[in-house]
Order: C-alpha cells, then structure tokens, then sequence
C-alpha cells in the first residue's frame, strides 16, 4: 500500500541525523537509533543516540543558561511570551507533526492531530497560569514579617514515553520553563522525532539557547544517566511501573524530587440502569482507541449481571467491525502496534488468556488484509471467562485487549475493582448519580469518568496512586512540580537583643 502522507507538510524542522544538545545540533556520541513506521516498518529517520557525555554537556550548559541574568530575571510575563509563542509555532506546523508523529508511532493521523492540539493548548494554558501564580505572606507570630516565595530547581531532566509524543514532551517542557528551569528531554528510543521538533520550535520561538536539550537514546544509558547527574535537580518519569520505581530509588539516593506518571490496569464499570449505547460506545473508546496503547485504556471491564450477556456481546460485534487500517487512510480507527516485537508480546498474553480458560469473543489475531501484513497490526480483543488471579486481568498489557468480568454485589465489584496494583483511572456507567458518586469515592484511582471515558484537561490535575505514580501534572499547580519553595523573614525590631 502506498502510503497516503500529506505531501504538503513540508520536511521535517529539525537537522536530519542531530540531536540538540545545549542548544546545539550535534551528532550524538551513542548508537545509532532507527525510528520505523509501525504502519509497513519502513526507516523514517536515522540519527546517533545520546550516550553519558552528551547528558553531561547538556546538563552543564542548561545550568548555565538557567541561572543567566537574560532568564533569571525574567518576570513571569515575560517567560510567557516564549510559551505562547512556541503554542503558536506549533499550530502552524500542526499538521506536519501529526503527520510525523503518525510515522513515528503509528497512531491514526486523528489522533495525532489531537495530540498535536493538545500541546499547543499545554503552551498556552501553562502561559496564562504563570501570570497567575502568587506567594503568600503568612500570618506573623511575631515582630517580623514572613514571605512564602517558589523558585526554579535547577536542571530538570523530563523523561517521556513513546505513545504520545509532543503531548507528553509539552506536558513537561512548559510548566519547567514557566517554572524558569532549564529542561534536558529524553524522548523513548522507539519515538525520538516529536521531541526533536520540539526542540526545534523552542528554539525558533527565541528560547535562550541552552535551556532545552533534547537527547534520544535508550533508557539504561542516557535516562541513567541523567537520574544519577549531580547536576540534575528534578526528574519527570511517564512510563512502565517497573521503570519508574528503579528510577525513584536511584534519584532518593541522591535525595532528588520526582514527578511519577506510570501503568495502569484500569476498571471501567457498566451497572444496570446504564445507558447501555453509550456505556458500549465509552468502553470501546476508552481500550481500544490509541489501539489499547495507554496508560488509562480500561482494560477490566466489570458488567452487572442483569445486563452482562447483552452488554458483552455488544462490545464484541462492535469491536469486531472497528476499522484497523492504515494509519494515514481516513476513517482508520486502530493502526498498528508500535512494534511487531510488542505485539508478539500482546499476542502472548492473549494466549495466555486462552490458555487459563478464558473465551475470545471478538479480534485475537492480526487482520486478514493482505495490505496491513508488514505492519504490527492486531485485531480489538475481547476475553471473557476469567478469574480474579488470571494475568491478562491483573497485568497491564498495553494493547487492544479488553477482559470483561460479571458482577452482582457492589461491595464485592469495589473489592474487586481495587484488588489490582494499579490506580491511574476508572470508567463508570450508570444514571443513578449518588450511586455514582459513592463509587468514585470508593474506587482507589486518580482519575473517575462518569459516563464518559479519557475526557482530559490541561486545566485538571491528573497522575495515580498506588503503583501509578506518586504526584501530578496538569492544573493550576503544574508549575509549583518543578519549582522549590523558600521562606523569608524580615525583621522589623531592630537588633537582636541577645548579642548586645
């Protein structure tokens, strides 16, 4: 299949085969790094990794540039202004990075048109947010007056994952800077394009060269790297479970803060008196789209008895007549898998599922179109007649697998809901708001929809709890993250009398 890219959004911003380094297009010291379309997994781009002396480059000169009179001094309106321009740049560009961002990752150029909207709208909300935020002057307990004041950490280093680049760079990038940082970005390995251009438009929005590097490069070595940098103030991890949880360990030791966005295996929950077309359409949405690629999909679907045989089997026709396809052909609803190496992974668990006693009722194999078979494409899944203690139900899978599960009792479904490791986010479906809200309180999760699913705000905080993470982004407190908080006193009696 010939592949329908957008010919008219031009080449992409930043050098071909250079990493920016300190404000510098440089050749990075490492490996070389290979970014495939997952759509036919043709070579998009080729360039050098980062390695450790690259980090420790970046570091130094983001340092330097941070504490520079010409970004130090900077009143917070006037950091806004490279905000909203950036914001503007990346509107003017935006379908250019849609389209990059669907070679590099594969989502369906919908979506990243969406993702592209949503860091332009980051910039912009994080810009009015700064001219916003205030100190405080706490009340005085003595003759002295007292300031609450928040000042830039340092060097951040901002760690994001592959499935939602430029969203998750923004999400990171702006509240550092408003913050007056310096940010060093390590972009996944597998999608290191989005991070670049960003770069690049920081740039060309008269961003003081230094204050942004952008370092692709595996995890082991240049995120290593920089979580152990003595220079390195604050660490931003979005990412697997596994991961941020070494990672935390490592910066304690260093006594540096974190900011912890991580997995999910998320319960979406269909009761009874639901509206039952749009609970089937919000279920679908919420695993498959992003073909299950994220942190948030609600992956355990828990349905009341009353309705479980009618519901499933909705979901299951339904599923069956997604359209998979090519990412960059419209009306395409699920594209490929990052990698065939993940959907073999994906396709492992499916089998495991079987294996355990499980029934596929819809997908469990890949497309039959004789167009999709070099790309890593997976059909939407659904797996029912499985136990509590089954892996597919307790481990998140990251792909189109949707694992439905009855229930009778709504104290066993909060029991069963909460019995997971995981508490990034939760769907429920039902008409009866005090029902409703007493289980969103109940549910041990960052995040609860009610009749709707993965509906998000820059202007709301979002992160987990338990093993999805330990902090927040978005919101109006976005900008404090990544910001340390200093109290002053003045005196106002004169000298002490205890020296005279």
């Amino acid at each position: 299949m010939t592949d329908p890219l957008v010919q008219s959004t031009g080449s992409r911003l930043a050098p071909a085969g250079r990493i920016l380094v300190g404000g510098e297009w440089v050749e990075g010291h490492g490996a070389e790094l290979v970014s495939h379309d997952p759509a036919d997994g043709t070579v998009v781009a080729r360039l050098p990794a980062a390695a450790p002396v690259d980090v420790d480059t970046a570091v130094r000169r983001g340092e330097a540039a941070r504490s520079a009179r010409a970004w130090r001094d900077l009143l917070p309106h006037q950091r806004a202004r490279y905000l909203v321009r950036t914001a503007d740049l990346i509107e003017e560009r935006a379908e250019q990075l849609a389209v990059l961002q669907s070679r590099d990752n594969g989502k369906p150029l919908a979506e990243t048109r969406a993702l592209v909207a949503s860091a332009a709208g980051t910039f912009r909300y994080v810009a009015a947010v700064l001219e916003c935020q205030e100190g405080a002057i706490p009340p005085s307990r003595g003759d002295h007056l007292a300031f609450s004041v928040h000042e830039p950490i340092g060097v951040v280093a901002a760690i994001t994952p592959w499935n939602s680049p430029i969203a998750s760079e923004a999400q990171k990038v702006a509240p550092a800077l408003a913050a007056g940082n310096a940010v060093v970005v390590k972009p996944a390995a597998w999608t290191p394009l989005l991070a670049l251009e960003l770069g690049a438009l920081l740039l060309e929005a008269g961003v003081p060269e230094g204050l942004v590097s952008v370092l692709p490069g595996p995890g082991g070595t240049v995120g290593q790297a920089l979580v152990e940098h003595p220079g390195v103030g604050h660490v931003s991890f979005t990412g697997g479970t596994g991961t941020g949880r070494a990672l935390a360990a490592t910066a304690a030791t260093r006594l540096k803060t974190t900011s912890l966005e991580l997995g999910g295996k998320s319960p979406t929950i269909v009761l009874p008196d639901a509206d039952l077309d749009v609970a089937v359409n919000g279920v679908l949405f919420g695993v498959f789209s992003s073909q299950g690629q994220s942190c948030i999909a609600g992956s355990r679907l828990f349905v009341h008895d009353a309705v479980y045989d009618d519901v499933v089997s909705r979901i299951a026709e339904k599923a069956d007549r997604l359209r998979v396809g090519h990412p960059r052909a419209e009306g395409t609803q699920l594209g490929p898998l990052i990698t065939a190496s993940h959907r073999d992974s994906v396709e492992g668990y499916i089998a495991d599922g079987v294996a355990a006693g499980g029934v596929v009722r819809a997908g469990g194999a890949r497309p039959s179109d004789p167009s999709l078979q070099a790309g890593s494409y997976l059909r939407p899944t659904v797996i029912e007649g499985l136990g509590p203690g089954a892996r597919v139900v307790r481990e998140e899978i990251f792909g189109p697998v949707l694992v439905a599960l009855r229930f009778r009792d709504e104290d066993d479904l909060v029991a069963a809901a909460n019995d997971t490791a995981y508490g990034l986010a939760c769907g429920i479906w039902t008409r009866d708001f005090p029902r409703a809200w007493r289980l969103a309180r109940a549910i041990e999760a960052g995040t609860v929809w009610i009749n709707t699913y993965k509906q998000l705000s820059i202007a709301t905080p979002f992160g987990g709890v338990k093993d999805s993470g330990s902090s927040r982004e978005k919101g109006l407190g976005a900008i404090r993250a990544y910001q340390r908080q200093k109290s002053i006193y003045m005196g106002m009696s004169g000298p002490i009398a205890w020296a005279d």
